[in-house]
C-alpha cells in the first residue's frame, strides 16, 4: 500500500488507518513518499519539517568544502538525524517505510528532482544518504536509492514526458550511478528511472532487463527489492513505440527484473485501474506471460520492520529523537 496526503486528516486518522490495513494481512508494506522538502506527505499534527536533501549538501560545504572540516560532520550527523526522526515519526503512526533517499544528482536542471538530491557530486551524495540510511535503520526502517540509474541529468519529468538521457553508459556509471554500488552493502531497496538512455536500452530503466538484471544486479552488485516507479507516469505508458496499458507496463516492469510494481495515482473514484492491473496480471499469469518469484516476495518481506514502534507521546520524549530534532539545520 501507498499513502499520500489525500489520506491524511490527522495522527489519530493515519494510525486508525494503518491499524485497519494490518487488520486485513499484518505483512502489508504500508509505504509513502516521505523524503522532506516539497516531498513530505504530512506536514501537520506534530510532524516535523524535515528540510530538503540540499540543505543538507549545502551543510556539507560551508566549511572545509567537503574536507574532513566541520560542515561536513554537521551534515553527515543531520542527515542520521533527519532519517532517525523521518522514520520514526511515520512508524508511531504504522507506515513501515519510505521511498527515500533520492540518489539522484543536483545537475541544476532538473525541475522534478532539483532541491530533492542532495548535491552534484557522487561522493557526497553517498556519503549524506549512508548517514540518512543509518538514522532510518535506527528506527527500524527500511530505504530505497531512486531513481537509478540518474534522473537528475535530464530536464524532462518523467511524470508528464518520456525523458531522453544520451550519454553513454561509462559516463553514466562514472557520474549519475556512481553511488549505486558505493551503497550496495546499505541499500534496501531502489527505484529505477522512467528515464530512456538510449546507448544502453531503448526501453526505460525501469522495463529494461539490461539496466535491471544485468547492470544493477550483476554488475554493481545489488540483491535487494526493485520497485518500479508509478505505472500511471508519462514514462511508463509507451514502451517501443507504442501506448501500452497498465497490465502490458506491469508483466514489462516484472520481466525485466522488478519485484514489486506500483501504480499510485490511479485509485481516486471507483478505483477501476487498479483492479484492472491486478486482474490483468492475474490473467497474464495465468497466460505465462509473467512468474511470481518467491525471491521478490522475499526481498518484499525483509523491508518489513523487524521491530515494535514506539508510541507517539513516548517518541516525543526520547532522547535519541529530541537530540536528533536539534541537529536538523
Amino acid at each position: 500500500m501507498i499513502l499520500f496526503s489525500r489520506n491524511w486528516q490527522s495522527r489519530a486518522q493515519l494510525l486508525a488507518l494503518t491499524s485497519a490495513i494490518k487488520a486485513v494481512r499484518d505483512d502489508l508494506l504500508i509505504c509513502v513518499d516521505h523524503e522532506g522538502g516539497r516531498v513530505q506527505r504530512f506536514r501537520s499534527d506534530g510532524f516535523t519539517h524535515l528540510p530538503p536533501m540540499r540543505a543538507l549538501g549545502e551543510l556539507w560545504m560551508k566549511d572545509g568544502k567537503g574536507g574532513p572540516g566541520s560542515g561536513a560532520l554537521a551534515a553527515t550527523n543531520a542527515a542520521t538525524a533527519a532519517g532517525y526522526v523521518l522514520g520514526s515519526e511515520l512508524r508511531a503512526c504504522g507506515v513501515d517505510f519510505s521511498f527515500t533517499p533520492v540518489l539522484d544528482l543536483d545537475w541544476g536542471e532538473s525541475g522534478v528532482i532539483g532541491d530533492r538530491a542532495f548535491h552534484r557530486d557522487p561522493r557526497v551524495v553517498a556519503l549524506l544518504a549512508k548517514s540518512l540510511m543509518h538514522g532510518l535503520l535506527q528506527a527500524g526502517m527500511a530505504n530505497c536509492g531512486k531513481h537509478f540509474p540518474g534522473h537528475g541529468f535530464v530536464k524532462a519529468d518523467s511524470h508528464t514526458e518520456i525523458p531522453v538521457d544520451k550519454r553513454s553508459l561509462k559516463a553514466i556509471l562514472a557520474d549519475d550511478a556512481a553511488p549505486y554500488p558505493w551503497l550496495s552493502s546499505t541499500l534496501t531497496s531502489v527505484m529505477p528511472a522512467h528515464v530512456i538512455y538510449p546507448k544502453v536500452d531503448r526501453r526505460p530503466a525501469g522495463f529494461s532487463s539490461r539496466w535491471l538484471q544485468e547492470i544493477l544486479r550483476r554488475q554493481l552488485g545489488f540483491d535487494g527489492a526493485i520497485f518500479s516507479d508509478d505505472l500511471s507516469m508519462a514514462g511508463a505508458r509507451l514502451l517501443d513505440g507504442r501506448e501500452v496499458s497498465y497490465t502490458e507496463a506491469g508483466v514489462a516492469a516484472l520481466t525485466a527484473g522488478c519485484d514489486l510494481v506500483l501504480l499510485c495515482n490511479q485509485s481516486l473514484g471507483d478505483g477501476s485501474a487498479v483492479d484492472e492491473l491486478i486482474e490483468g496480471l492475474a490473467q497474464a499469469q495465468a497466460a505465462g506471460l509473467w512468474r511470481p518469484s518467491q525471491d521478490s516476495e522475499s526481498r518484499r518481506l525483509a523491508l518489513l520492520p523487524e521491530t515494535l514502534p514506539q508510541a507517539w507521546d513516548e517518541l516525543m520524549l526520547q532522547p535519541a529523537y529530541l537530540n536528533a530534532l536539534a541537529l536538523l539545520p
